[in-house]
C-alpha cells in the first residue's frame, strides 16, 4: 500500500470520526443537524463535480443513486435522535455494529459471500465479536433504570435506522456507475429528505421552523466533514487504490475517533473501568470488521 492510498483511505477516520462530535457540539435539534449537514454535503458534492467535470448519471442509475442518499438521510435523522438519548460516544459504536452486521448478512444472503464451512464459522465468530464489542462500549458500572430505558430505546432506534444505512450502501450496487458519479445524486437525495422532514415539522408549528434558525446553517460545517469522508471512502475503495475490502476496514476506524472525541469533548463521562471496557469493545469491533472483509 502506497502512502497516498493510505492517506486517502484514512479520510473517513477524520471525516466520519469527527462528524458526530462536531454535530453534537454545534447543537440544535436533530432537524437542525440533518438540514445543515445535508446542505453542507450538497455544497461539497457540487464543488467536487464541477472541479472534476463529472457527468451526472441518468435513468435507473440516477434513481438508485438518489435513493441511496434518501436511505442515509432517514437513518441519520434516527441516529441524531439517539444522540439526544445516550450521547454520540455510546450511539456510534452501536450504529457501527449494526452497519457491520447488516453489511455482512447482506453479503452472505444476497451476494454469496463467505462460501464454505470455514468462512461461515469465521463469519459467525466475527458477528459475535461485533455484538459483544458494541455491548462493552455501552456497559456501565452503575445500574440505573432510567439510563437502561433510554439505552434500550436508542438501540431500537438504531436498529431501525440500519435499514436506511443498508439502502445507502446497497442501492449503488444496482447501478453501472462508479461511486464518484453517484456522489452528487446521493447528496440530492439527502437534501430532499432533510427538506421534507423540516417542512413537516414546520407545518406542525410546535417549534420554530429549522429553516429560520441560524444553528441549522452552522451545521453546513459538519456536513462538509461527512462529505469529505464519503468521497475519500469512494476513492479509497477503487481497485487502483486500496480496494473495497481494505478501504472498508480503514473507514471503520472512524468509530474509535467518534467515540473517544465524544467522551473527551462533549462531557460524556465514563469511569476508568468503563473506559477500559469501552476501548476493548472498540478493538473487538475493528477486529471483527477486519475478519468479515478478509474471509
Amino acid at each position: 500500500m502506497n502512502i497516498t492510498a493510505l492517506l486517502i483511505g484514512l479520510g473517513p477516520l477524520l471525516g466520519w470520526g469527527l462528524y458526530p462530535t462536531i454535530a453534537s457540539k454545534i447543537g440544535g435539534r436533530p432537524v437542525n443537524q440533518i438540514l445543515g449537514s445535508t446542505l453542507g454535503t450538497l455544497i461539497f458534492a457540487i464543488g467536487f463535480v464541477l472541479f472534476k467535470g463529472i457527468e451526472l448519471p441518468t435513468g435507473s442509475d440516477l434513481i438508485f443513486s438518489i435513493l441511496s442518499g434518501v436511505g442515509w438521510a432517514i437513518a441519520q435523522i434516527i441516529t441524531f435522535q439517539s444522540f439526544t438519548l445516550i450521547g454520540s460516544s455510546r450511539a456510534m459504536p452501536i450504529t457501527t455494529a449494526f452497519q457491520l452486521l447488516g453489511a455482512s448478512l447482506w453479503g452472505v444472503l444476497a451476494l454469496g459471500n463467505w462460501p464454505g464451512v470455514t468462512a461461515k464459522i469465521l463469519g459467525a465468530f466475527a458477528l459475535v465479536l461485533i455484538i459483544l464489542g458494541a455491548w462493552m462500549t455501552v456497559w456501565s458500572e452503575k445500574k440505573d433504570k432510567e439510563n437502561n430505558s433510554l439505552l434500550k430505546k436508542a438501540v431500537l432506534l438504531l436498529a431501525v435506522g440500519e435499514i436506511g444505512y443498508w439502502a445507502y450502501s446497497a442501492a449503488p450496487q444496482a447501478t453501472s456507475i462508479d461511486g464518484m458519479q453517484a456522489f452528487l445524486p446521493q447528496a440530492f437525495g439527502m437534501v430532499l429528505v432533510a427538506m421534507m422532514y423540516t417542512a413537516i415539522l414546520s407545518f406542525k408549528g410546535n417549534e420554530k421552523s429549522a429553516f429560520a434558525e441560524i444553528v441549522s446553517y452552522k451545521h453546513i460545517f459538519s456536513g462538509i466533514f461527512f462529505a469529505f469522508a464519503a468521497l475519500t471512502y469512494l476513492i479509497s475503495a477503487q481497485p487502483n487504490m486500496n480496494g473495497l475490502a481494505t478501504g472498508f476496514i480503514l473507514s471503520q476506524t472512524s468509530v474509535v475517533l467518534a467515540t473517544l472525541t465524544g467522551i473527551w469533548f462533549l462531557g460524556q463521562k465514563k469511569t476508568k473501568k468503563e473506559m477500559l471496557v469501552t476501548i476493548i469493545g472498540l478493538v473487538m469491533i475493528l477486529a471483527a470488521a477486519t475478519i468479515t472483509v478478509l474471509i
